[in-house]
């Protein structure tokens, strides 16, 4: 005797089989250019279900995701665990949230030259994610776009905390 059991995805609890969590960060300047991507993954069939973003500063309007200002904290842990997908900004913190839970994560830095952040050490903190093999990132649209259509695939390592090694690579970037 069978048992048929269906296999539900904890996004479900969002109404949704499958939930993209977009995180931009809360810094003070516009970071735009990450929900343009994120669209047009939407609009070439890469991304088919619920997109929640949290914009922290960043003003857009959006028909096709979810934009939220502020997120309470409770409340963003808990798309961190049940986000099928992470989406985010460069920053350690956003990175850090989405490995605890084990999540496939597609990280952005935010770049000076186009007045997203004070300076460019989120290239930094994305090339250390990536090289080690946590995450994968993007640097254009048509890399997010690749790396959309990849992510199902990816194998990201197992998430084991390198503090010290972090904060060497921080107090090195400080002192330069």
């Amino acid at each position: 005797m069978g048992v048929n059991v269906k296999v539900v995805s904890k996004s479900s609890l969002w109404g949704v089989d499958f939930l993209t969590f977009v995180t931009l960060g809360t810094q003070g300047q516009d970071f735009n250019r990450l929900i343009k991507y994120v669209e047009l993954g939407i609009q070439k069939g890469l991304i088919k279900d619920k997109v929640i973003v949290q914009a922290g500063q960043t003003e857009y309007k959006s028909d096709l995701v979810e934009i939220r200002s502020y997120i309470p904290k409770e409340e963003q842990d808990k798309l961190y665990e049940e986000c099928d997908l992470l989406i985010t900004h460069g920053g350690v913190g956003s990175i850090i949230g989405g490995l605890k839970h084990s999540k496939k994560i597609i990280a952005v830095a935010r770049l000076k030259e186009l007045g997203e952040h004070v300076n460019d050490h989120q290239l930094e903190i994305l090339d250390t994610f990536i090289g080690s093999g946590y995450i994968m990132g993007a640097d254009s649209e048509d890399s997010f776009i690749g790396s959309l259509e990849k992510i199902k695939k990816f194998k990201p390592k197992k998430y084991k905390s390198n503090t010290n090694n972090l904060i060497k690579m921080l107090d090195s970037f400080i002192n330069k």
